[in-house]
C-alpha cells in the first residue's frame, strides 16, 4: 500500500473537521438541535407545525454551498470513476443504513460522539467498521 503524497492534506483537513464541530457545536447551543442531516431531511419528508422553514433553509445552504464556492473560484476539481448505477445503488445503501441506524455520520459521528451517546458511539465504530472493510475488499481482493 502506498500514500499518495499529492492527495495528502491533513491542514486542510483538520481545519474542515474543526468547522464541521464549531458548526455542529453553535447550532445546538444556540437552537437546541442535533445537527444531523438525516434527521433533519426526514422532518422535510414530514413537516411539523412551524418546523418546515429551518429545515428547508439549512438544507438549501447545504444544497448552494459548492455552487457558491465555484462562483469565487475555490471548486476542486471532481473525478467520478464509478458508474451512475453505482452511485445510485451506493446512494440507496446509505439512506436505508442510515434510517436503519436512527441517523447519518454527521449525526452519530460529529453530534453523538460529543454528547458521549453510546448509541451513537455504536453506530459510528459499524459504519467506519463497514468502510473499513469495503475498501479493504474491493482494493486489495477483488482489485477494484
Amino acid at each position: 500500500m502506498q500514500i499518495n503524497w499529492l492527495s495528502f492534506t491533513p491542514i486542510p483537513s483538520l481545519v474542515g473537521g474543526m468547522i464541521l464541530g464549531l458548526a455542529a457545536a453553535l447550532y445546538v447551543l444556540l437552537h437546541g438541535r442535533i445537527l444531523g442531516i438525516s434527521g433533519i431531511v426526514a422532518g422535510l419528508l414530514h413537516p411539523q407545525k412551524d418546523d418546515f422553514a429551518w429545515r428547508f433553509t439549512l438544507i438549501l445552504g447545504l444544497v448552494t454551498a459548492p455552487f457558491l464556492a465555484a462562483f469565487f473560484g475555490i471548486f476542486p476539481i471532481i473525478a467520478i470513476d464509478s458508474s451512475w448505477l453505482a452511485i445510485a445503488i451506493a446512494g440507496l445503501l446509505v439512506g436505508f443504513g442510515s434510517h436503519y441506524g436512527s441517523g447519518c455520520t454527521s449525526g452519530h459521528g460529529i453530534c453523538g460522539l460529543s454528547r458521549l451517546s453510546p448509541r451513537s458511539l455504536a453506530a459510528t465504530l459499524a459504519f467506519m467498521g463497514a468502510g473499513f472493510a469495503t475498501v479493504f475488499v474491493t482494493h486489495h481482493l477483488i482489485g477494484g
